[in-house]
């Protein structure tokens, strides 16, 4: 399919890696690696309009990683994700991953980033679009876990950009991974935190004055408080909203309902990413038409939620 070009560059501050690998890659990987897949690839990778739950959304996530446990394949996810982008008009894009997850036949967290790394690489000298990288923590391991994913990132930063923290909010805390933001943010390392997406205003409230967290991950069940509101709109929080997504987990429970234009409207710096470009079997351009179609949005507002992500990401080293 031939996307339109859009009338205004575009910025992504949230793309997980595993979550956007292409359909055919997948299946090639699985097939080059000699494993069987029992459905059409699409079925096993796209998640349903409504899975109810983000534990159910993440499942889906489960076959790609499989396949994603070599540098080899690791590389070409990324650079495919970075032609991705160009097609999708995105000047400069920002992926996440877990190197963490990608061990299971040996490979080191090094090696990972190494690896994905070369891809953006490859994919920046072919297009032309820019690109961070951003290493996530997970909120179920353990605080050592995530001291050896800031560690590794702060050992990598000539490529890495920033720190995240994904995971089950309504199950686990962010305190316990304290130290390993505090070590990236002494070393000037910025911070993103999943928050507001599962769990409430107060997730978002423990991602600011306990991580530090210059960004927050969807955020969109901030609106019922006040006080918190006003913190993000003063401290120029950005808040990484991701509408077709916040809709598929539960986070809110329609398009129609998506609190992104009333945010923008009150002055709030919210953006607008895909999430997972496969899982979510989206682009900004689908992102920003289904918006269109909500009561409100205007291509004024698209226009500000790229300007706010503009501002918002996380400059690589050798842009400063």
């Amino acid at each position: 399919m031939t996307i339109a070009t859009p009338r205004i560059p575009r910025y992504e501050l949230h793309c997980h890696l595993d979550g956007s690998v292409r359909p055919g890659t997948v299946a090639d990987l699985a097939r080059t690696q000699g494993l069987l897949l029992d459905r059409p690839v699409e079925e096993l990778v796209v998640a349903p309009a409504h899975c109810g739950s983000l534990t159910r959304f993440l499942t889906y996530i489960d076959l790609p990683l499989q396949v994603l446990q070599t540098p080899d394949a690791l590389t070409r996810t990324a650079r495919e994700l970075v032609e991705d982008w160009k097609a999708d008009g995105v000047v400069h894009g920002e992926v996440r991953f877990a190197p963490q997850l990608h061990g299971r036949l040996g490979m080191s967290l090094d090696d990972a980033v190494g690896a994905v790394a070369e891809g953006l690489a490859q994919g920046r000298t072919a297009t032309g679009v820019g690109t961070g990288l951003l290493l996530c923590c997970l909120r179920h391991q353990s605080p050592d876990d995530s001291l050896a994913v800031a560690e590794t990132a702060l050992r990598h930063r000539d490529v890495v950009t920033g720190l995240d923290l994904a995971g089950d909010e309504t199950l686990y805390t962010a305190e316990p991974h304290r130290a390993a933001f505090d070590l990236a943010r002494s070393a000037g390392l910025p911070c993103t935190v999943h928050a507001g997406e599962a769990a409430g205003p107060e997730s978002v409230w423990e991602a600011i004055d306990v991580l530090g967290a210059r960004r927050i991950g969807h955020g969109v069940r901030c609106t019922s408080d006040t006080a918190l509101l006003n913190r993000l709109r003063t401290d120029r929080i950005a808040l990484e909203m991701c509408p077709t997504s916040n809709v598929q987990t539960g986070a809110v429970p329609s398009l129609a309902g998506h609190p992104a234009f009333r945010l923008l409207a009150a002055g709030l710096p919210v953006t607008i990413s895909t999430d997972t470009r496969t899982t979510s079997a989206t682009t900004l351009q689908r992102e920003f038409e289904a918006l269109s179609r909500t009561p409100g949005w205007t291509g004024r507002h698209e226009a500000l939620a790229q300007q706010n992500a503009a501002q918002a990401y996380f400059t690589p080293r050798s842009e400063r």
